[in-house]
């Protein structure tokens, strides 16, 4: 399953470890993602969506 918000399509970061040796391996920043059942037009469904969408209100939960 993906690692991407069902709302807002945010998904995963990525970037380098560095070592004190200075080398380098790449790493990635996952996204908070919660199962929320949201009210949409047809009823309710169950998404997955990331903590910042949730704290914005951009979802109703229901």
């Amino acid at each position: 399953m993906a690692q991407k918000c069902d709302l807002c399509g945010k998904g995963p970061q990525f970037g380098n470890n560095i070592s004190h040796a200075h080398n380098t391996t790449r790493r990635r920043w996952n996204v908070n993602l919660q199962p929320v059942k949201a009210k949409t037009v047809g009823g309710s469904k169950r998404m997955r969506v990331c903590t910042s969408c949730i704290k914005t209100g951009k979802v109703v939960k229901g």
